[in-house]
């Protein structure tokens, strides 16, 4: 007999309700069932259709990978008996919420670090929602199961651009020139223009420039030829720890690769300089020679 290539790995909630056969608790089957025919006729209503047999296939399948990443998330050891306790116990709607509440704080997050106007548009939360639930929760009941799995790696994923968001956002509110509080949002942009004119030292904070402030501040460390470690250490003091991580890697990533600062010292043409500025900062410079 050939050994199994893939280990059996079917949905939590599967996996629990196979153990029911053997459950000494009267009426546990009847009452789970009536509560999952219930979330399934919600997830119908509102995410696949009731009327067809298709729509009510697809609200099973939801509700299957619903309720399992719920149980997931409640579940304190890696246990089908322990899950099976939980249904019984504080019933299948609680797993399902809890679940999808996962599911809306992923869906809140940003998937990356360029963010616009429609990112707050409420049809389109719905509809981005809707996305992350039918792509993590619809699976078969009998099939193997990743649905975890992927949850983690998109979490890790928007949890990473959540920071950098949110350090453009502080970096955007603490700009030197005045608040910024344009929708549309370059994070990476925002804190490549923080970290380059950081370099010229002065304590500012630049989350927004032009061609001739980049122009004026070019000639500047030219002529003053700062110390850009002490600048970048300024700049660090200035930002609250909790930002501290992104603004370190970036600032080690940019020491190392930016090629703005590599040629700010030399005799490159400040044409050329700001052509490659836009490769870093892109929609946050301003548009218009000032």
């Amino acid at each position: 007999m050939l050994p199994a290539l893939v280990r059996e790995n079917l949905p939590r909630l599967t996996r629990a309700i196979k153990l029911l056969a053997a459950d000494p608790r009267t009426d546990a089957a009847v009452v789970l069932a009536d509560e999952l025919a219930g979330i399934t006729a919600m997830v119908a209503e509102k995410f696949t259709n009731n009327r067809t047999s298709e729509g009510i296939q697809k609200a099973v399948n939801l509700t299957v990978g619903g309720v399992s990443l719920g149980l997931e998330q409640v579940l304190t050891m890696d246990s089908d008996e322990q899950a099976l306790d939980y249904l019984v116990d504080n019933g299948a709607e609680a797993a399902f919420q809890a679940g999808f509440r996962q599911l809306k704080d992923l869906a809140a997050m940003p998937e990356d670090t360029l963010v616009g106007e429609y990112d707050q548009d409420p049809v389109y939360s719905q509809r981005r929602l809707r996305d992350i639930f039918f792509d993590l929760c619809l699976t078969d009941p009998n099939q193997n199961w990743d649905g975890p799995a992927r949850y983690q790696e998109q979490l890790k994923q928007r949890q990473e651009a959540q920071a950098v968001v949110w350090l453009a956002g502080w970096l955007r509110r603490h700009n030197s020139e005045g608040p910024i509080k344009d929708t549309d949002l370059n994070a990476e942009g925002v804190i490549a223009l923080a970290i380059i004119f950081a370099a010229g030292g002065g304590g500012r904070i630049v989350a927004r420039t032009g061609q001739k402030s980049f122009e004026s501040f070019v000639k500047q460390v030219r002529k003053n030829k700062p110390d850009f470690e002490e600048g970048w250490a300024a700049l660090v003091a200035a930002v609250p720890p909790q930002h501290h991580p992104v603004l370190l890697h970036r600032i080690d990533l940019y020491r190392r690769t930016c090629t703005v600062l590599q040629h700010i010292p030399g005799r490159t043409a400040m044409k050329t300089l700001f052509a490659e500025l836009e490769n870093y900062a892109g929609s946050e410079l301003e548009a218009e020679y000032d």
